[in-house]
């Protein structure tokens, strides 16, 4: 685990908290690295901005691009490969699949839940599962990846990958309950009504508490009044809204000075080409967006509130994440009726409409532009191994611990960290053998040294990224980014080269100028894959293969277009 607290601490200068504090980690849904007010966004976030002003922001913290391998490096501390979850849960696990790809965590991975329950903490969950294979449910001998058998003591929240706002589809503890159905609900208040709940001083027992939002993931649902409040911001469209954030950003440190622009991406229309009357729908869909983000700002608002008036907010750890980048799945026309399903409907049937977005007449995501907005200034968007996929807003607040406040912290970090990071603020580790079974050893490093001190090294300087054929690789300043054509040979991949201390976008490829780098960095992703991985490469799993297309095309074909469960 490296240092204790204490050791940490006195390295880097401010004393140790002897009192374990509460951890609560949250987790948003498909939020692009601008998409919140602290890290340049025009949503207005004041709750987010003010647990920033008084902690701290990565602005190089990097995801698995997608939902489950995400949540899964999250909880375990490993890479998702090594925890057979490469991609999505499976529908129906085959037992004789022991790869990445089966779909199922092994049981000797333990989670953070079970690290800190066996080392005294109350662990609670409420929100976005996903992490368990869909034939589960719940029944004894059918739950082993339920929240329950991997270290929370109780859970609320649903199983799969998105749900209803207004009627999801929800679990609690072992069993599945009826789909709400009175006037006002919206699952966010529910889930942190929830939270607050489990937050409740003199317990006893330190709190972790997993708030794992369904926001922003679509379907974008919010009470109109959220709606309304940004009812003219959206008029300009996406290419000036990339303009305006990255401007932005520069002037609060988010990102570099010298940071570029990349062009829109292939396939996504310029705003300047749309009709009149799609502006005004597509504007609309992205005003419902960022109200959804403003009502989710609200409720952990509640929540901070909540532990300020009874004495717990500064001994309390809190995270703050998204899982991958802004989602694109919708293409350029958006999901108006109905999500992961074709869109038939022209500008004008959904202007006439315009009223059911955010409703539950409606379960909508936004058009594919707005993803690329959503990212600003990085490439492509959510499931691709592009920073725009990968790279997302991190918050870390400690007021007892952290010193300097408002900081931005430049050291790169993993998803695979927050794991062994929140081990050991909790005075706890992650077993070498539990019950006589050697667990799988957990890749993630602490980043406290980094809570503690701007000087403090990054915890990483190598990272390798796969799904779905698509790889990266990070060593310190250089990454190397390659997007693979389903069916073709591994080998004729090209990859591209970019220096991200000098090109904080990736807007100016090297691979050119620098061959034998790029040789270098191929071969360590081999190395790094070979370790992580069995196997360590491979084509996506068959259900997967017609889900997405990575290359130029402005839209999925509707052949391709699936009910799915990101």
């Amino acid at each position: 685990m490296g240092m204790t607290i204490a050791g940490a601490a006195t390295a880097a200068g401010p004393a140790a908290t002897p009192q374990r504090p509460n951890i609560v980690l949250i987790v948003l849904d498909d939020v692009g690295f601008s998409d919140l007010g602290p890290f340049g966004s025009e949503i207005r976030t004041p709750n987010l901005d003010a647990l920033a002003a008084r902690g701290l922001r990565y602005n190089r913290f990097d995801t698995k691009a997608v939902c489950t391998p995400t949540r899964a490096a999250l909880l375990t501390g490993r890479n998702p490969q090594t925890v057979r979850m490469a991609d999505l849960p499976a529908n129906k696990v085959d037992p004789a699949d022991m790869t990445r790809d089966r779909g199922e965590m092994p049981d000797n991975a333990q989670t953070i839940a079970q690290v800190l329950s066996r080392a005294g903490y109350a662990t609670s969950g409420f929100g976005k599962w996903h992490l368990a294979p869909e034939d589960q449910d719940g029944s004894p001998g059918h739950n082993g990846s339920w929240p329950l058998q991997r270290g929370f003591d109780q859970f609320y929240g649903f199983f799969l990958g998105w749900t209803d706002q207004y009627h999801p589809k929800l679990i609690e503890g072992n069993k599945r309950l009826p789909s709400p159905n009175a006037p006002g609900y919206h699952f966010s208040v529910d889930i942190t009504d929830h939270a607050i709940a489990a937050l409740k001083p003199g317990q006893g027992k330190p709190q972790f508490v997993y708030l794992a939002y369904g926001a922003g993931h679509a379907p974008i649902q919010v009470p109109r009044p959220y709606i309304d409040a940004y009812r003219d911001t959206y008029a300009k469209g996406w290419d000036a809204l990339r303009e305006s954030r990255l401007a932005r950003m520069k002037a609060m440190g988010i990102v570099p000075a010298n940071t570029i622009l990349p062009p829109r991406n292939p396939g996504d229309r310029a705003w300047a080409d749309l009709t009149p009357t799609e502006q005004q729908v597509y504007a609309r869909f992205m005003a419902t967006y960022a109200g959804f983000l403003t009502h989710t700002d609200e409720q952990i608002g509640r929540l901070i509130a909540h532990l300020k008036a009874t004495g717990q907010y500064d001994n309390t750890v809190i995270m703050v994440m998204s899982d991958n980048g802004a989602a694109s799945e919708a293409g350029q026309r958006g999901s108006f009726e109905r999500l992961y399903a074709p869109n038939k409907l022209s500008a004008e049937q959904m202007l006439a409409r315009i009223d059911e977005l955010g409703t539950d007449k409606t379960e909508s995501e936004y058009q594919r532009p707005w993803a690329m907005a959503g990212v600003t200034p990085l490439r492509r968007y959510k499931l691709w191994p592009y920073l725009g996929g990968i790279r997302t807003p991190l918050i870390v607040s400690w007021p007892k611990v952290i010193k300097d406040g408002g900081a931005i912290r430049h050291q790169y970090v993993d998803v695979i960290d927050l794991a062994p990071t929140l081990a050991q603020v909790g005075h706890a580790q992650f077993p070498k053998t539990l019950h006589g079974v050697a667990e799988i050893p957990v890749a993630g490093r602490s980043i406290l040294p980094t809570m503690l001190s701007a000087g403090a090294p990054a915890a990483r300087s190598v990272q390798y990224f796969e799904l779905r054929g698509n790889r990266a690789i990070t060593q310190g300043p250089w990454r190397a980014v390659t997007i693979h054509k389903q069916g073709s040979d591994f080998t004729a991949d090209k990859w591209a080269l970019f220096n991200t201390d000098k090109d904080f976008s990736e807007s100016t490829d090297l691979s050119a100028q620098y061959p034998a780098r790029l040789e270098e960095l191929k071969k360590l992703w081999w190395s790094e894959a070979r370790r992580y991985s069995t196997p360590a490469l491979a084509e996506a799993p068959e259900r997967f293969r017609t889900r997405e297309q990575f290359d130029a095309s402005a839209d999925r074909p509707d052949a391709r277009i699936k009910e799915a469960a990101q």
